[in-house]
């Protein structure tokens, strides 16, 4: 029998945004699931059973809790203490189809539990070679037929008196896959709304100390103006901070929206279950004391989010600093921070409590406005991915920053970032950039994947603004607050200190903006408006004796010109230029122009205060900053301007026909293995990817006869698992002209290759081209990778996540520094670029489609004006167990489910 699959015990969001806990069923279930039937009506019972069903049988009850977990699967929901629905498949023998039923509890009917039931059935089912539904309800059973018409999947109907037969194809689609992405974007908003917008919040362990942290919580939140209530939950005072304190939660005479658990590690749990009881929406967990502390804390962390999600509720931290919103109609200051941030269009994120004290402070000292803080802490529930989704509707927020130690659901932080980037800029410091990524590699592909590739490229794709460091953070968040996104990268510098402006130009070029030249109607009108300025090219020279009227009138000339895309201007403080006129006479400027604008005032950390203007210029303190946020500003704006692409619809690709090759591959190889040249071939060739025929042989007759067959000239190549590198051992001979140069080549290579050879290859020679290189290697958190880049030895490779779009595969090809050669570098003929595209999203979609695939390496491709001949292919599959995480919608993986 088939073990209980762990695997499948996850958690996810009701339509509403409530957290519902789902899994297979148990034998030990028998109790529950009677008096879950005991409990519902009676339409619903007759909806389900088509007849009067009050109770069930022993019998009904061991046919339902005993399944074998692939012909006859089901799966259970459970919030609170109770079984809230059930929903199962059982397999019509001799066929790949199962028959599909639903039932939820009648209070719980209405919040997309039914459409989680079929996409957590569906996926289940695909895995055990089941492709389509089978159900019959009443047609007055409207909401389960809406179900099923929302599935996304291909529905076929038919009728019969008052019952309806609906067949749903449940294999993957386009549109499934949008209807399921959908449904989890409005859940997550909608449980962050719950969280961060709040009308009422409990601060469990508001105490009589002072500097306890829940006495500092609950002063910031009255400080602050919540404009909700807020109760203190104290088992020692009756009034802390002048408020009339509750002993416990259920105390509380009036609802809980949010409550903020302040309380030792080893009572959070105990808080947890009361806030269930009491019906609280969401959970702050300050306290800490757990997976950062060691095993014993990371299970306790385990069952504070089980029981969390179980009473219905989403959890921030533990081990945060807290969570602040300051729309007008929140003013929510649920941190110990002892500086709160001004209101502003900026959300910020945090993994790190300390860091987030800091750079609050420091946006504070340079006038950056937040709407919303949150620190994460451990990031045991609510994530980046959540946060970004809620921010993405969230009026108040126009720019995101996020500092990330690691990612939950990296491919889903892709899918989530790729649309938010379209309309809000992301700006993430990641940590850990230096981790040894490619330890441990297999091959030559592997071996390229640098530490931090998988990130860089994710972000690449996303249009995620990366920046080291967190000053960075805040200069390109500045920017983009406040300016507008610029067209270009041309870019004029001017200011009344001609060193600052070269400095700041060497910088742009170092940056890859182009200081741009004025042209002699802008120079001649800058002469006239500032007589006697030292250098009226770019960078503009004002003099050092420029004041405020100076800069006005020549930052009004320059960013008239069509050919200027953005401005830096440079101040130097001197005597008689008061510092604040000149901010005012920029930020007058900046108003209105449609171009950004940047301010350099030299050796000044905080910006001078502009009084009585809705613009704000970002202030630096050197000119280098600058040029550097303008250029992370820039790249984004011109991801922005790029078309999105599509994940392209290819022909000729033979899923099952793959899934065959792979499991007789694997069959009695349980560990995996690299395939041989012909299983590789093979395997390509489902995927529509066609490989150079080869011809293993393990003799020098064999050779000589097997280039016969192919036609001279011929390549021959030495076979051996061991043998990664083949030119190391003088094991690839080219250009083989007859029988005779072949066997002799055969010898020398048996020769130079010794003991490790399994015998060879001979291949017909390809024609002429660039040699390129492609591979996939598979990252441990982040999943398979794309890389494509120069043949050889040069390092010249780039890599990007997938799934991937055309304009992906379009932008991978001109990527690396040896693109020119596959456009005519030099008078070479162009090769066949499109050709070279097609393979790469082929390749892609392989390494999607098929999980076992853990390594590619076709090195070389060959890429002619005729197309692309894939020289040599090697292929390693290992075995992969399906994961939730690619198929469902899902929070997180409870290992060890509670009983109920």
């Amino acid at each position: 029998m088939t073990p209980y699959p762990e695997a499948w015990v996850v958690d996810a969001l009701l339509s509403d945004g409530v957290p519902v806990s789902i899994r297979p069923i148990r034998p030990d279930d028998g109790t529950a699931l009677v008096a879950f039937h005991d409990g519902l009506s009676e339409e619903t019972v007759y909806r389900r059973f088509f007849s009067c069903k009050p109770h069930l049988t022993d019998r009904d009850v061991e046919g339902f809790i005993h399944v074998d977990y692939r012909d006859r699967m089901a799966f259970v929901a459970v919030l609170g203490a109770h079984l809230v629905g059930v929903a199962r498949y059982e397999r019509l023998p001799g066929t790949d189809d199962a028959e599909v039923a639903f039932v939820i509890a009648d209070a719980h009917q209405g919040r997309g539990l039914g459409t989680l039931f079929l996409e957590y059935l569906a996926a289940a089912a695909r895995d055990c070679g089941i492709t389509r539904f089978i159900a019959e309800t009443l047609a007055a059973n409207r909401r389960m037929l809406d179900v099923f018409r929302a599935a996304g999947f291909r529905e076929e109907t038919s009728r019969d008196h008052e019952v309806v037969t609906v067949a749903l194809d449940i294999r993957p689609t386009d549109a499934a896959r949008a209807a399921t992405e959908a449904r989890e974007w409005s859940a997550a908003v909608l449980s962050m709304a719950r969280l961060l917008r709040p009308r009422s919040i409990a601060v469990v362990g508001a105490g009589r100390r002072e500097a306890s942290v829940g006495r500092r919580i609950l002063r910031n939140l009255l400080q602050s103006g919540f404009r909700g209530p807020v109760y203190p939950v104290s088992l020692h005072a009756s009034v802390v901070e002048g408020v009339a304190a509750h002993p416990t939660v259920a105390a509380i005479p009036h609802p809980v929206d949010v409550a903020v658990i302040a309380v030792p590690p080893a009572a959070v749990l105990e808080a947890v279950d009361a806030c269930a009881a009491k019906g609280v929406h969401g959970l702050i967990v300050v306290s800490s004391g757990f997976s950062e502390t060691g095993p014993e804390g990371a299970a306790l962390e385990r069952r504070l989010v089980e029981r969390a999600h179980r009473g219905g509720m989403r959890l921030i931290g533990p081990n945060c600093l807290g969570v602040i919103d300051t729309h007008p109609g929140v003013r929510m200051n649920a941190t110990f921070a002892t500086r709160a941030p001004v209101p502003g269009p900026v959300a910020f994120a945090s993994q790190s409590g300390a860091l987030g004290i800091a750079m609050l402070e420091r946006a504070q000292a340079r006038g950056l406005g937040m709407s919303a803080f949150v620190s994460m802490g451990n990031k045991v529930d609510v994530s980046s991915n959540d946060l970004l989704r809620y921010w993405e509707h969230d009026e108040q927020t126009r720019v995101i920053l996020l500092y990330l130690e690691s990612f939950g659901k990296p491919r889903a932080f892709g899918r989530v970032a790729r649309r938010v980037s379209r309309s809000k800029p992301i700006v993430t410091v990641k940590a850990g950039r230096s981790a040894a990524g490619a330890r441990g590699a297999t091959s030559h592909t592997a071996a390229l994947a640098a530490p931090d590739t998988a990130v860089d490229a994710l972000f690449r794709q996303s249009g995620v603004i990366r920046v080291d460091t967190l000053e960075q953070l805040l200069d390109v968040g500045a920017v983009l607050a406040h300016q507008p996104l610029p067209r270009g990268g041309r870019v004029a510098v001017v200011g009344n200190a001609g060193g600052a402006g070269i400095l700041a130009a060497d910088a742009l070029a170092r940056y890859r903006l182009e200081p741009v030249e004025l042209d002699a109607g802008v120079q001649s009108a800058l002469r006239a408006a500032v007589p006697g300025a030292p250098g009226l090219e770019n960078p503009v020279d004002l003099g050092a004796s420029a004041g405020a009227e100076s800069f006005r009138r020549a930052l009004a000339i320059i960013l008239a010109a069509d050919r200027v895309d953005a401005v830096i201007a440079i101040h130097a403080p001197v005597p008689g230029a008061p510092v604040a006129e000149v901010a005012a006479a920029i930020a007058a400027a900046a108003a209105g122009a449609g171009k950004p604008v940047l301010a350099t005032f030299l050796g000044m950390h905080a910006p001078p205060a502009v009084p009585g203007t809705e613009v704000r210029v970002p202030a630096f303190a050197f000119p280098e900053p600058a040029a550097q946020a303008l250029a992370a500003v820039t790249a984004y704006a011109r991801w922005r301007m790029r078309p999105e692409g599509t994940v392209t619809v290819l022909d000729a690709l033979d899923r099952e026909a793959a899934r065959s090759v792979v499991a007789a591959e694997l069959d009695g190889r349980p560990q995996g293995a690299w395939l041989d040249p012909e299983a590789a071939r093979v395997l390509l060739a489902t995927y529509g990817i066609a490989a150079a025929p080869t011809i293993p042989v393990d003799s020098a007759a064999e050779a000589a006869a097997a280039a016969g067959s192919l036609g001279f000239p011929v390549a021959l190549k030495v076979r051996g698992q061991g043998l990664v590198h083949k030119t190391e051992v003088g094991g690839v001979r080219l250009d083989l002209g007859d029988a005779g140069a072949v066997r002799a080549a055969y010898a020398a290579i048996a020769l130079g290759a010794g003991p490790e050879m399994e015998g060879a290859v001979v291949q017909a020679m390809a024609p002429a081209g660039v040699e390129t290189i492609v591979g996939v290697v598979h990252d441990p958190v982040f999943g398979p990778l794309l890389m494509f880049g120069s043949g050889g030895v040069t390092g010249d490779r780039a890599f990007r996540a997938l799934p991937l779009t055309d304009l992906d595969a379009r932008e991978l090809v001109r990527s690396i520094r040896g693109a020119p050669l596959l456009f005519g570098y030099r008078g070479a003929p162009p090769v066949d670029v499109a050709a070279l595209e097609q393979l790469l999203l082929r390749i892609a979609r392989l390494a999607e489609d098929v999980h076992e695939l853990a390594e590619v390496d076709l090195n070389p491709v060959i890429v002619s004006p005729g197309g692309v001949s894939i020289v040599d292919v090697r292929l390693r599959l290992v075995p992969a167990a399906p994961h939730p995480e690619l198929t469902v919608r899902r929070l997180r993986p409870t290992p060890a489910p509670l009983a109920i």
